[in-house]
This record gives C-alpha cells, structure tokens and sequence, in this order.
C-alpha cells in the first residue's frame, strides 16, 4: 500500500508544483484526504494535511477539516508504524511556508434547510473569480452567484458536502453569493474566495 501511495503522489507531483489558489488547494486537499479515507491510508491524509496546513482560515469556530484533525486520523490509522509516525510528527513541526494566495475566508454554521447570502463581494471585471465551500458534515452544501443585475453567475448544486463556483467575471462590480445547506445535518462550512 505505501508504494502504490508514493507512486500516485510522484504522479500527482507536477500537477502540485504548478501555482494554484488558495481556493484550489483546499479542494485538492479535501479530495486527497477522502481518498486516504476510502483507501486507509495514512500517508496520503498527511498529504492532504500539509496541503492544507498553510491556509489561514478566519472567523468562529473550527475549520472543517483542519489540517491538525487530517494529521489525527492519520496517527490513529498509523498506529504502530514508526515511519509514519515520524512523518505526522514532522508535518505537525513544520513551519509555515507563506500567506496563502487570495483572501481568506469565512467560517460559518448552517443549520439544515437554511440558507446564508453574502453581499457587496467584489470581483474586478475579466478576473477568474472562484468560490468554494466545504461543510464540516456529511450533508448536501449548494452554492449559487448572483451578479449585481439578480442574473446566476455560478451554480454548484450537487449533492456533496463540498461545492465550487469558477467563472470569469464580464463586468466588474459586487456578487451575492448563497450558500445553501440542502442536507439533513446542521453543519460548520468555511467559504473562501480566490
């Protein structure tokens, strides 16, 4: 299992060299703290940990899927393993490296059926704007942007706890972003923005 782990991470190493938004790396570092999940792997939680670890999240309460939570389960699956108990203790060590690209981001709770609405959001016009919302709990989490005119921008509305709005901005000027949880559970979420 750990050479399979190491081939897909020296695959996977141009794709993490190349520069990419603080939005972009949180959603790479959930999906490859998922995959270490299904695939009871530690190393790659602790992959997904060091990805994770850099981003500054702001605001009440705790990141879903903070990078110290990401490092916990990986000792409890490394149990016994020296190696890789040494690993978890380096990336706990480890100094962070930078600010992370983009302004950060907003942690929040949302009860189920409810809905949180962001105004006066600026985007400058013909930027690649990005938007990404990540729930603490497994329920159904659905993003809409709306453009100064009432018009749609974005939609993410299927049915996971992680959604994601990319799109280039035609006229400059404020958003609305809505955050909806669709889900059967209250959840934390953070919202970042590139």
């Amino acid at each position: 299992m750990l050479r399979l782990s190491l081939l897909l991470m020296c695959c996977a190493l141009p794709a993490l060299a190349a520069p990419r938004s603080g939005v972009k790396t949180a959603e790479l570092s959930a999906q490859l703290f998922a995959a270490g999940l299904e695939a009871g792997d530690p190393l790659l939680l602790i992959a997904a940990a060091k990805l994770r670890k850099p981003l500054a999240f702001r605001g009440e309460g705790q990141a879903p899927l903070g990078w110290e939570a990401m490092l916990t389960r990986a000792e409890e699956m490394a149990a016994g393993d020296d190696v890789l108990l040494g690993l978890i203790d380096d990336a706990r060590a480890e100094a962070s490296k930078g600010v992370a690209a983009g302004p950060m981001y907003r942690i929040g709770a949302l009860a189920s059926g409810r809905v949180d609405k962001f105004t006066g959001i600026g985007f400058a016009a013909g930027d690649y704007a990005e938007v990404y919302v990540e729930a603490q709990a497994e329920t159904d989490m659905n993003l809409q942007v709306f453009d100064s005119d009432g018009r749609l921008v974005c939609a993410d509305t299927d049915p996971s706890p992680i959604a994601y709005c990319g799109w280039t901005a035609a006229s400059g000027g404020d958003v609305v972003m809505q955050i909806e949880n669709a889900g059967p559970l209250d959840t934390g979420y953070a919202l970042m923005t590139n």
